[in-house]
């Protein structure tokens, strides 16, 4: 299995909107750990780290979002795997 780690900052309404919460139950059958967490600028941060396609898959599942949510942008960079042992909501 190729493990890889990436993390994105959403923004749009992501904010009050499920954003983060739909976000996780995703990660989560996708078989991926990591976060999504509120930023102080609106925007959402995700880190989610597994198998590159289901890393992948997630990425782009990001631009669809929660029902309730706008996203405007999907910043995408590379990231290190991190010590996780779930996908949590911070």
């Amino acid at each position: 299995m190729n493990v890889v780690a990436k993390s994105a900052r959403v923004s749009g309404r992501v904010q009050g909107v499920w954003f983060r919460k739909n976000t996780q139950q995703q990660a989560q059958k996708l078989g991926l750990l990591g976060w999504a967490m509120n930023m102080e600028d609106g925007s959402v941060q995700v880190h989610a780290q597994g198998e590159s396609g289901q890393v992948d898959s997630l990425m782009e599942w990001l631009w669809k979002g929660s029902p309730l949510s706008r996203v405007d942008a999907v910043i995408v960079e590379q990231a290190d795997c991190l010590s996780v042992e779930d996908f949590s909501v911070r």
